[in-house]
């Protein structure tokens, strides 16, 4: 037999230790398993269970796919992307206030562009899903064709334009997107830093000055202009897929062929929203490609066959998303080269970009909107011929934080170096022709040898790319300062006094952002002004139809009524003017004459609308009253509205 263990030894003796006063009594092991002190099983107890443990629960599968789901979803919650994410639309929300106050009636900056802006997104969206093959050819500027290319269309928001109809879901959806391209911004810029290298809060920096830089509060009724997210976002998505960072350079190991597919069509829907930024862009674009080709083939084209450094996989991805690029510039680029055809005088002159062209003290004046500087240059503006487009301040702290960034900085010195330098040339060309040389070594130089060129107005929109360089040395400065003071403080993190002392440096961190962002705070109350409400509703109306007075502006406004049904009208307000359009205007300020209404016929015009409030005081005030007997004319009044049929 064999011998007793130490317990049951302890058992039988009667060796164990007493319990104490005031302790339950500890249970005896034997009774704890079923058995009796003899050793015999309990008539009620399980006879395996003194072989075996109780067998573990198995949660059910609707258990097991909720705790999976909640796991999944904690973790997608708590990501830095999704905290950025829903951080940068907050922190637009907030930083655009009050566009969000009244969405359906009021609109950001004044009522003349955003307006068109407003039918643009519309219209896309309308025609996408009626007629998609009458895209190019708008309701508006009849009987012109390829009318919606007479200025940046916007076409990338397309899906928003299907939601909903008529004045009021134009101008609601007008304001989200208005919100939601400061968020891109901000969340791009912030996407690139961190990829190429910068900590949080230096990337933080760097989407609050590439979003809300002052300059851009000046350009709030250009949606086109400020619709930049997708250029960091893009280059952000393209770095990663292909490994590379500031920092460590070019890691094979972390390529992924999906990045670069998103990048690329991250960059097509960028090119899709207008020109004016787009074409830059592309430029760029292929610029970054021809460099790193040759770079790379000169470095790694030896090794090849050993070690395939680039891989099949991401080179077919570059091909095949650079491909997806081109074909939508190219699809983009047909109607606007059918608009220069039709109409040449719609190409700008070098005598229009000498009006709009910056001087080098343009980059150091603010605009009127800027709610820290805007008032304190508003003598500084007055030397400026044209101050909506020359007045291009990113942001004086900007400035500091990125000089800062040559010195000190997470980046390496070479790399500062060519930041710097795009700083400089980017300067240089959105100077336009105030440039080197006047302009000869600058941007004239792309105007004269780059397609494309010739159809932008402005050079000192380049100022997208200086505020991008700017950026990027800013967030290596502030990522150098940031990992500096919690090195300083790492050997005191143990202690409670150290926790307390290392806080301090971290949150100083912090004030380059708030710098930051106070220099992009706007002045809320005169920017967003009430929608003028349609007069008459567009729907019942008979067209082709003309709406008077007209003129680039108003046109604006009948653009956005015209979204009630879109019916065919003469009426549109874009870059140019068409010279039949033009030549229409003039003979309309007779209306109602013969030649006036001979000219309506001869053009199938159905409808003449008169806005009484308007043309009182206008060259079309004849029209509210004019005598109309043997012209063929019905003339009815609806309230504001003279409204005239013209009869077979």
């Amino acid at each position: 037999m064999s011998e007793p263990s130490d317990e049951e030894a302890s058992a039988t003796t009667g060796d164990e230790e007493p319990g104490k006063p005031g302790e339950p009594e500890k249970p005896d092991p034997a009774t704890a398993t079923g058995k009796s002190e003899a050793g015999e099983q309990k008539p009620d107890s399980d006879p395996f269970e003194a072989f075996a443990p109780v067998p573990e629960t198995v949660p059910g599968r609707v258990r097991r796919i909720s705790t999976r789901a909640a796991t999944g979803a904690g973790r997608f919650l708590g990501h830095e992307w999704t905290l950025a994410a829903i951080g940068s639309v907050l922190l637009a929300a907030l930083m655009t206030w009050p566009t969000l106050k009244h969405p359906a009636s009021t609109i950001p900056q004044d009522i003349w562009d955003p307006t068109l802006q407003a039918w643009q997104m519309s219209w896309a969206g309308h025609v996408l899903t009626t007629d998609p093959a009458q895209l190019w050819n708008a309701n508006a500027f009849y009987p012109n064709k390829y009318s919606y290319a007479f200025s940046d269309t916007l076409l990338g928001y397309a899906p928003a334009g299907m939601i909903g109809s008529g004045p009021v879901a134009a101008v609601v959806r007008y304001n989200i997107i208005f919100v939601l391209i400061f968020a891109l911004a901000f969340f791009g810029a912030y996407a690139l830093a961190r990829q190429l290298g910068a900590g949080r809060i230096g990337a933080a920096v760097a989407g609050a000055a590439f979003a809300y830089a002052p300059w851009r509060l000046g350009q709030a009724g250009h949606l086109h202009v400020l619709s930049i997210g997708g250029i960091a976002l893009a280059l952000a998505m393209l770095a990663r897929g292909h490994g590379f960072s500031l920092t460590k350079g070019y890691e094979p190991d972390k390529r992924r062929w999906g990045w670069v597919v998103a990048g690329w069509l991250v960059a097509a829907w960028q090119i899709s929203l207008g020109f004016g930024i787009g074409i830059p862009f592309a430029y760029v674009l292929l610029g970054i490609v021809l460099i790193t080709a040759v770079l790379w083939g000169y470095r790694h084209v030896r090794v090849w066959a050993v070690t395939r450094p680039f891989g099949w996989k991401l080179l077919l991805a570059n091909l095949g998303g650079g491909l997806a690029f081109a074909a939508v510039g190219a699809l983009m680029a047909y109607p606007y080269l059918q608009v220069l055809e039709q109409h040449p005088y719609a190409r700008r002159s070098e005598e229009i970009l000498s009006l709009f062209s910056p001087p080098i003290q343009g980059f150091f004046i603010s605009p009127p909107e800027s709610w820290l500087w805007g008032d304190a240059y508003a003598s500084a503006r007055q030397s400026l011929t044209w101050a909506p487009e020359m007045a291009l301040l990113p942001g004086f702290f900007l400035y500091g934080l990125a000089f800062a960034g040559l010195f000190v900085s997470t980046w390496r010195i070479r790399h500062r170096v060519y930041l710097g330098i795009g700083v400089v040339v980017s300067i240089m060309l959105a100077m336009g022709t105030h440039g080197p040389g006047d302009g000869e070594f600058g941007y004239l130089a792309l105007y004269r040898a780059l397609p494309g060129f010739d159809g932008i107005r402005t050079s000192g929109r380049l100022m997208v790319w200086t505020t991008l360089f700017l950026a990027l040395l800013a967030a290596g400065a502030v990522s150098a300062f940031a990992r500096q003071a919690v090195e300083l403080f790492a050997d005191r993190t143990q202690t409670d006094i150290g926790t307390r002392a290392g806080f301090w440096p971290r949150f100083a961190t912090l004030i380059p952002l708030v710098l930051v962002l106070i220099e992009g705070l706007h002045i809320p109350y005169p920017t967003n002004p009430a929608v003028p409400k349609a007069p008459i509703a567009m729907s019942t109306l008979q067209g082709p139809l003309m709406v008077l007075p007209t003129d680039e502006l108003t046109d604006m406004n009948i653009m956005l009524w015209s979204t009630d049904g879109f019916p065919k009208m003469i009426n549109g307000g874009s870059g140019f003017t068409p010279r039949n359009q033009e030549e229409l205007r003039l003979a309309m300020q007779q209306f109602p004459d013969e030649a006036s209404v001979t000219a309506l016929r001869d053009l199938k015009v159905r409808t003449v609308v008169v806005i009484r409030s308007r043309a009182v005081g206008s060259p079309y005030e004849r029209a509210i009253d004019a005598p109309i007997d043997g012209l063929g004319l019905d003339r009815t009044e609806q309230g504001d509205v003279v409204l005239y049929k013209l009869t077979d």
